[in-house]
């Protein structure tokens, strides 16, 4: 079988975080969506926060980039909030951890699975010869775990769940019982094509997967924040779903017709698809990039 490097769409990924660091950030609002009368969504640049407020503090999933920590931190502010208790990394990129250090320094108690610890304490290489160092010690996630957690906090029952090798090998899912909201991290790029970490440990079953277990969760009311995009339901996540297992499974049976990646690419699988789901830096060629690496890329010992 035809093997291939990842390099092409790593690189754009990589140019895609540089321009991020070099953007105004003068120039990006934090735009508050209330869910229910605990839960609101913030976005501005990077992934989705989710933040949860009442009594006994205010948590917060993921926390952007560092400039914008004081908009953040003022946004919250406004909704009558504090500065948070505790920030829960849903994984380690830095559009989602960017913020970390800020937060802990006001005052917050950074949690994560373990494999954003091990990852944001360690270089990591993004392919190519291209790494990324490791975060500073204050920005590290201080209260980690390896299957699930779960946290009582402001009358709510959060649980803090991993999914495996999902868009990394360190993604955690965080449903909030009680107001019956889901926060997916990366998992879940609504009205998007995913990005799929390769050299992170993702995986596209795994991405499938972690649908799988929040649509078993939810119901027609649950609301569900997703890394990236708008806030989000049960029927829109079935439909994201539903689309990477059809093209995972047409990747598939080209992979076992022996095409080689160039007729794979030519066939145009994603053709039905790219008008809705083509968004930022992943369109069609690029998903079955993507997928087709992951399904025929050597296991690691």
């Amino acid at each position: 079988m035809q093997k291939r490097l990842f390099f092409p769409l790593v690189f754009l990924f990589i140019i895609q975080w540089s321009l991020q660091a070099q953007r105004n950030w003068e120039e990006i609002a934090i735009e508050p969506t209330k869910i229910t009368d605990q839960v609101f969504m913030l976005t501005g640049s990077g992934g989705n926060i989710g933040v949860l407020l009442g009594e006994d503090g205010t948590y917060i999933i993921d926390d952007q980039y560092a400039p914008l920590s004081d908009k953040i931190l003022e946004a919250i502010k406004s909704l009558g909030g504090d500065a948070p208790t505790f920030v829960l990394n849903t994984h380690w990129h830095g559009d989602h951890t960017g913020g970390n250090e800020n937060m802990a320094a006001s005052g917050a108690t950074i949690v994560a699975h373990k494999n954003v610890r091990e990852r944001m304490s360690t270089k990591q290489d993004r392919g190519n010869g291209r790494t990324v160092d490791p975060s500073p010690e204050s920005a590290l996630p201080v209260i980690t775990f390896e299957e699930d957690l779960t946290l009582y906090a402001n009358g709510e029952q959060l649980l803090f769940f991993h999914v495996h090798e999902a868009h990394t090998d360190g993604d955690a899912i965080v449903y909030f019982t009680k107001n019956n909201v889901i926060h997916m991290g990366d998992t879940y790029f609504n009205g998007r094509y995913p990005y799929i970490d390769l050299y992170s440990g993702g995986t596209v079953n795994g991405i499938i997967e972690a649908a799988n277990r929040v649509l078993f969760l939810a119901n027609k009311d649950t609301k569900i924040i997703p890394g990236h995009g708008a806030l989000s339901n049960k029927k829109e996540l079935t439909a994201y779903r539903d689309m990477i297992m059809e093209v995972r499974d047409r990747v598939q049976q080209a992979i076992d017709a022996e095409m080689t990646f160039e007729e794979i690419q030519s066939a145009n699988l994603t053709k039905n698809y790219d008008d809705e789901w083509t968004s930022g830096f992943i369109d069609g060629k690029r998903i079955v990039d993507i997928i087709y690496t992951d399904l025929t890329r050597v296991e690691k010992e």
